[in-house]
């Protein structure tokens, strides 16, 4: 292939504080377009501590379509969001997947990188020196499996900041992050949990702390909530009998008095009367009318992580790799083979107590709190069910790449079973799909603590050592040394985080305006036994394939009539579905398979192929907004005329920033303002997939051929038999 290589000027990267260029390459081309190579860039691929950046030759206009990250720029992917590095030769036939103090015995042609976010992005170097792209491509590799988590850049960048302020854009007082204007509660004092109990009026519970520098449990947080019955000395007893001394730790406070519960699984028939005689019973204490404790087995009706990550897999194949069908009913099959969608759905009804049980637990409180809802009320349910919790982060995520057997999308899991109740329900949550995509996506920047570490014990070890080696004198709180991700001002601009609200959010409507939504006829269909199935192990019994089709059958039926021999469950969900919805109260989702449908945004948004110019999320919610915003325009006008009424909120000062920090993204000029959809809407709103090499490759060695055999995304063990 004859090409004209433009002459290259001076290509500087932009680092951020600590970090530093490692190796690089010039006269490089990434590949844009999947038909040619007509809209290829050229420039300069450079390999950092943080980062594998492409700096073009030549500055290509903005793109208005995507988020713009205040550390990364539109060409930047963190190394810990790589999940494998592949180099080949085109002319020799000869392909490598790199890990880290490998060698590489032939020059390489073409860099694949396998991003775990599903973007694939390939990089040819057609013009570039040899050596020097082989030694950019070793550097790719073995910076992005450090063999240690303090090597990750967050630890460097934030020493930095915490000691050099000066150089750190943020709200800082004396060097660190102020937490008074955190407003995500860390739960890691008991003036946290407190709160929380007070919110929920459990009366009956206490915050304890038998825990403090986890003297009972390595994996439980140093306060925890306990039955006011039970004293410290007995809980201390008792922590013996239980995996890690995980002693039954309280969730939340229903209304009526009840409490979820979560622990670990009690096998020895003595240890277990014992529990019985004085742990539930306490329990039971803790409710008004001292009900009896229902107890669910997770191990026994949801499948285990091994299970959910080769789904996962599956569905990463699926969208990002197989040629598209060309039926709708054929991938659909296909995916629906993938099993994803059926861990979605059965995880959404009611072992060690890390990992479902987080997710289980958290959806609980989700579709019965409407605080959970709220954008903080959904950050302090990650942060107390998930992160203070114990849950694996560093181990499930596979940061440092050495665990591909303990590695489980158990939180992208929950999200999406969170945005199958948010899809059901839009009105019902403040914030949207793109603060779940950019959540999710939050995993992979090591420069925030909440995903890096395996226990609330393993993040005060880690960065406790840290501080250490590097003479850190840390006196305040840990998280002013290594802050959480929920300050996103350390990733977003305000007006990229005005993207995370919902303008449809019931919240948003003044009191008295709106109680109820009502359900169309489609949606009317009561899942008893779908939200209620037990599945072993992932297999569905015969009683569900029955179910499906009596489901199916009364779905077809708008009168809601009763069925013979109908339980009281099955009677309670069919007068909920007949009634109209209360988007403050309970959310009940629609387990039927009809209704669990493919989170297209998250899954599909790097697919260029099936970009809808003008279409999908975008143009919906650019309607939307603009008519939020309308409304709040009249409403001020009102009130300007009016002048200002009892519990009216101030009209913001002409000249100052506004007093209402959940403003839209997209912005009325005037309250007869007519929307236009700007160009570059896409279906991927706010995400661009040009640049994403999905299903078909450009000119050159197509992604097949080297994909040959590979059963699931692109394996280690597929491609052994071709290393060099």
């Amino acid at each position: 292939m004859n090409t004209v290589v433009p002459p290259i000027k001076k290509l500087e990267p932009v680092l951020i504080p600590g970090e530093i260029v490692v190796n690089e390459v010039n006269f490089v081309r990434k590949c844009i377009s999947t038909e040619s190579s007509q809209n290829d860039l050229w420039g300069k691929l450079i390999c950092t501590n943080f980062k594998v950046s492409f700096i073009p030759q030549d500055d290509s206009p903005k793109q208005k379509s995507q988020l713009s990250h205040v550390l990364l720029g539109e060409h930047d992917i963190p190394l810990t969001c790589l999940e494998q590095v592949v180099t080949v030769n085109d002319t020799k036939g000869k392909k490598k997947v790199l890990g880290s103090n490998q060698k590489l015995k032939f020059n390489p042609t073409e860099l694949l990188l396998y991003c775990k976010d599903w973007r694939i992005i390939r990089y040819c170097f057609d013009e570039a020196g040899p050596e020097s792209a082989k030694k950019v491509c070793l550097a790719i590799a073995h910076y992005s499996h450090p063999a240690d988590l303090q090597l990750l850049f967050g630890f460097e960048y934030q020493g930095l900041r915490y000691l050099h302020v000066s150089v750190f854009p943020g709200k800082q007082v004396n060097g660190s992050y102020s937490r008074g204007g955190l407003q995500t509660p860390l739960f890691d004092r008991p003036s946290d949990w407190d709160r929380e109990i007070k919110r929920t009026n459990a009366s009956e519970w206490r915050v304890c702390s038998i825990n403090e520098h986890y003297a009972v449990s390595s994996s439980l947080p140093e306060h925890i909530v306990v039955p006011v019955s039970l004293a410290d000395q007995d809980l201390k007893q008792f922590s013996a009998l239980f995996t890690d001394g995980r002693i039954p730790m309280w969730c939340w406070n229903h209304p009526n008095g009840s409490a979820l519960v979560r622990m670990t699984v009690v096998t020895e028939q003595l240890v277990q009367k014992k529990f019985d005689q004085r742990i539930l019973s306490a329990i039971a204490k803790s409710h008004p009318q001292s009900e009896d404790v229902m107890r669910s087995d997770l191990d026994k009706t949801l499948p285990n992580i091994q299970e959910i990550q080769a789904a996962f897999l599956k569905l990463k194949q699926l969208c990002v790799l197989d040629p598209f069908e060309e039926t709708e009913e054929r991938w659909l099959t296909t995916l629906e083979n993938t099993r994803w969608l059926e861990y979605v759905r059965c995880v959404n009804k009611l072992e060690e107590d890390r990992d479902l049980s987080c997710v289980v637990s958290s959806l609980v409180q989700l579709m019965l709190d409407p605080y959970y809802r709220s954008l903080i009320g959904f950050q302090t349910l990650v942060q107390k069910e998930w992160v203070m919790a114990g849950h694996r982060f560093l181990d499930r995520c596979n940061h440092l790449k050495k665990n591909d057997n303990k590695e489980s999308p158990l939180f992208t899991l929950f999200l999406d079973c969170a945005w199958q109740i948010m899809n059901q329900y839009p009105l019902a949550f403040e914030f949207t799909e793109v603060y779940l995509a950019v959540l999710n996506d939050s995993m992979w920047t090591p420069l925030f603590s909440t995903f890096l570490f395996n226990s609330p014990k393993h993040r005060t070890q880690i960065l406790m050592d840290f501080a250490k080696n590097k003479a850190i004198a840390v006196t305040e709180d840990l998280s002013a040394f290594f802050p959480p991700v929920w300050e996103w001002s350390q990733q977003f601009s305000r007006e990229d985080q005005a993207l995370f609200n919902n303008p449809l959010f019931v919240g948003r409507v003044q009191k008295g305006e709106m109680k109820t939504f009502r359900r169309t006829k489609k949606t009317y269909s009561y899942s008893v036994r779908g939200a209620a199935t037990l599945q072993q192990n992932g297999q569905k019994t015969r009683e569900d394939t029955s179910y499906l089709r009596l489901s199916l059958n009364s779905e077809l039926k708008s009168d809601f009539s009763p069925v013979k021999d109908e339980s009281p469950t099955e009677r309670y969900f069919r007068d909920w579905f007949s009634r109209p919805v209360d988007l403050r109260g309970l959310l009940i989702p629609v387990l039927l398979p009809t209704h669990v449908v493919l989170w297209k945004l998250f899954f599909l948004r790097w697919v260029p192929e099936i970009c809808i110019p003008r279409g999908g999320f975008a143009t919906a919610y650019h309607l939307l907004s603009d008519l939020a915003d309308q409304i709040e325009m009249l409403q001020m006008q009102v009130r300007q005329y009016k002048g200002p009424t009892p519990g009216s909120r101030p009209l913001p000062s002409p000249s100052g920033p506004p007093s209402d920090q959940k403003k839209m993204h997209f912005k009325a000029d005037s309250p007869d303002d007519t929307p236009v959809h700007p160009d570059f809407f896409t279906s991927s709103f706010p995400y661009n997939p040009v640049g994403n090499l999905c299903w078909r490759s450009v000119q050159g060695t197509p992604i097949s051929k080297f994909l040959n055999g590979a059963k699931t995304w692109l394996s280690t063990e597929t491609l052994a038999n071709d290393t060099l």
